[in-house]
């Protein structure tokens, strides 16, 4: 004999059963999304927080226990390169290459590891497997640098001419030119890019301290007139010194390390050393 009710009540069992089992794997799905989503914002916050080697801690750890996520070795070679730690960095930024899911944009940031470790050779061969249609502000003035290292000054003269058009904040790229121009002793070009790059940043003090050297270079020993604050000055008056001592504006010289211990607010201690050393040696 059948009972109609109690297999209604197993029926509704088990799609009860299956109902909660469809609704837990509904909700574990949904969580796992949330974890991803609050994961993504961690990343994002530890690559910009203060102290790059609790970023470096926190995705070696999160790569050790996840390996092969790309974006968490992205955010470890990252970090290493924010903590300045240079061989790691490269290390890590080979790492990511050699992922499957590596892009173009991982391959000049190795390049760029490779350049701050001093390897110019594997940052060239790295640069050129990267096509020539990926066309970035990064990529450029990379390729910029790697000239001058070669001493191929026209490419270097094109990709930074190019590297210029591609950003809105050239200054830095402006200053790595008039350096370019000033190791190749072509001091008036040089003191127009350090020029430009002020122009685009007026408190880079590097690019301050080359316009000063490419003045002086020129027996042009003037503090130029560009915004700067009274360290910054004494500072400058220092560099253009030492400049002119080079050159054997002994008397120049003197005058501008007087000056500038006169101008610095505080004890100016590697002014006094040179003014110091110059006067013991010429007996004066």
């Amino acid at each position: 004999m059948r009972h109609p009710f109690i297999l209604t009540l197993c029926a509704a069992a088990i799609g009860l059963s299956a109902c909660e089992q469809s609704g837990e794997a509904e909700v574990e799905r949904a969580m796992q999304d949330i974890n991803v989503v609050d994961e993504t914002n961690l990343n994002d916050v530890m690559l910009t927080v203060g102290d790059p080697n609790e970023a470096v801690r926190y995705f070696a750890n999160a790569s050790t226990n996840d390996p092969g996520r790309i974006d968490l070795e992205r955010g470890l070679a990252k970090s290493l390169i924010r903590a300045r730690r240079t061989e790691e960095a490269v290390g890590a930024w080979e790492a990511v290459v050699e992922n499957d899911e590596a892009t173009n944009t991982d391959r000049v940031d190795l390049a760029d590891a490779y350049i701050r470790a001093n390897e110019w050779d594997n940052a060239a061969a790295t640069l050129n497997t990267v096509p020539p249609t990926y066309e970035t502000f990064k990529r450029y003035r990379l390729e910029a640098m790697v000239a001058d290292s070669r001493q191929q000054w026209e490419k270097a003269d094109s990709f930074y001419e190019t590297a210029v058009g591609l950003t809105t904040r050239p200054a830095t790229v402006y200053n790595n030119w008039g350096f370019s121009k000033l190791t190749r002793g072509d001091y008036p070009a040089a003191e127009r890019m350090f020029v430009d790059a002020l122009r685009f940043n007026s408190n880079m003090f590097t690019a301050k301290n080359n316009l000063v050297l490419a003045r002086g270079a020129q027996r042009n020993y003037a503090i130029p007139v560009i915004p700067m604050t009274q360290i910054e000055r004494a500072r400058l008056m220092h560099t253009m010194a030492l400049a002119a001592i080079k050159q054997n504006d002994i008397t120049i010289g003197k005058s501008l390390l007087n000056d500038a211990i006169n101008t610095h607010p505080q004890y100016f201690e590697e002014a006094t050393r040179a003014l110091e050393a110059l006067e013991n040696n010429t007996g004066n």
